[in-house]
């Protein structure tokens, strides 16, 4: 078992390997979630992850504005 200055200093390695670790994740987690974001509505430029929750989208927060032609023939 280690004891006094060898110890201290296995706790920080420990320590910042652990925080790297945290950091990658967080950037990873963000940039996956922001990739899975493909549809972007072009009236209030919210950006949505698939056709079908864009169109439920468009019709409940812009009904007077003109359907885009890509969410025509989707089903919602």
């Amino acid at each position: 078992m280690a004891r006094g200055h060898q110890k201290i200093q296995s706790q920080q390695k420990n320590a910042k390997k652990a925080s790297d670790k945290k950091k990658g994740q967080a950037s990873d987690q963000k940039s996956s979630a922001m990739a899975a974001l493909v549809h972007t509505c072009p009236v209030c430029r919210t950006m949505m992850p698939d056709p079908k929750t864009f169109k439920q989208h468009f019709e409940s927060k812009h009904p007077k504005s003109p359907m885009p032609e890509e969410l025509v023939d989707v089903q919602a």
